[in-house]
């Protein structure tokens, strides 16, 4: 029987055997997070009056466990690190105000990846992977950006954007938007509610008034918190060493989350042959990190597990593989070392329905 027939047979009983969350051990997975953190900012803030290079020497590490304190959002995102659903709201609400990021709607997005992984006609990733045909009907400047865009080099930048830029802008923008759109309906309809001109209000930035007061909770409680920071320490400090590291674990983040589905041949399909395990066995590897990283990353290199069924917390993925193992043996593995070269697969071969290299694409051509 095929692997992923056989992945199709096995699932239920494994799902239930590990989909139980354990409030201590996620209890201990935050507090070993916003601790350490806290403790990091104090030592930038008494270490700047000693040396100029000690909070240089720590936005690396800030940087780590900042993407643990992404991990650990995600995983509240699919209500999964906790028992209850309102433990993962509340921890999920304060961890992405730690990382920068609106936790339930970002988790809106993110389930949406989960339910299409593999169908690349619906989700291309972070980097929006390009068609071979639409690769090649671009610009010679345009293919040269996105080569760039796609690059390690490239990452800090767009981590950058993804975690402090846009989630600022996006409530902002939204927001200026809706403002605007209340002024004019006034001014045409007077007479009308004032919350049926905010309620026909269109935006891609948010669907839902929940989605809204989200975004506007976690911007508030982050502008605050840079307020307070500038404040106690300095803008110039706080802002240097809070950017630096924000950028490094969104580019951290950015990369791992794409090696993880875009590797030398991975399956790539359109809808109408897309299948969901064959998406979590053929299009989603196993990163080989170190025990440190795996441990900064919560064990999301075992990508292929958390894919099968969000409801395994971090803390039962390796498990889980090491059980199964037989299951698992077509999915791709990739060393650490191999990570530069998966960033290359940034083409999607429709016909063969999978991800390609740059270079294959030229041997093609």
């Amino acid at each position: 029987m095929p692997i992923v027939e056989r992945v199709k047979c096995a699932k239920r009983a494994f799902i239930c055997d590990y989909s139980k969350p354990d409030n201590l051990i996620a209890a201990g997975q935050v507090l070993s997070t916003v601790l350490p953190i806290g403790l990091l900012w104090w030592a930038v803030a008494r270490g700047a009056s000693v040396s100029p290079w000690i909070p240089v020497a720590l936005v690396p590490l800030l940087a780590l466990f900042t993407l643990r304190a992404f991990t650990l959002m995600h995983d509240c995102g699919h209500d999964s690190l906790f028992r209850e659903r309102s433990a993962n709201r509340v921890f999920g609400f304060v961890l992405g105000v730690l990382t920068g990021m609106p936790q339930y709607v970002w988790s809106k997005h993110h389930n949406f990846h989960h339910a299409h992984n593999g169908n690349w006609e619906k989700y291309r990733g972070p980097y929006a992977t390009r068609s071979v045909a639409e690769y090649e009907a671009m610009s010679e400047a345009d293919r040269t950006f996105y080569r760039r865009k796609c690059s390690i080099g490239a990452s800090p930048i767009a981590g950058f954007i993804y975690l402090v830029f846009n989630p600022r802008f996006t409530w902002l923008a939204g927001s200026l938007g809706c403002a605007l759109h209340v002024i004019r309906g006034v001014l045409r309809n007077p007479g009308a509610p004032l919350a049926r001109h905010v309620e026909t209000y269109q935006t891609r930035y948010w669907k839902t008034r929940a989605e809204y007061w989200h975004m506007f909770w976690n911007n508030v409680a982050l502008l605050s918190i840079w307020g307070a920071m500038s404040w106690a320490i300095g803008a110039t400090l706080f802002f240097t060493v809070y950017v630096a590291s924000v950028s490094l674990a969104g580019a951290a983040g950015i990369v791992l989350f794409t090696v993880q589905h875009n590797f030398e041949h991975s399956y790539a399909s359109e809808t109408r042959d897309w299948d969901y395990d064959a998406g979590a066995i053929r299009g989603t590897s196993i990163l080989l990190l170190p025990t440190w990283i795996n441990w900064f990353t919560l064990d999301i290199a075992f990508h292929h597990v958390h894919h099968l069924s969000t409801a395994i917390p971090n803390y039962r993925l390796a498990a889980c593989h090491r059980e199964h193992a037989e299951l698992f043996t077509e999915v791709t593995r990739i060393p650490l070392a191999k990570v530069p070269a998966s960033l290359k697969c940034i083409l999607w071969d429709v016909p063969a329905r999978r991800i390609i290299t740059l270079a294959e694409w030229q041997q093609r051509a």
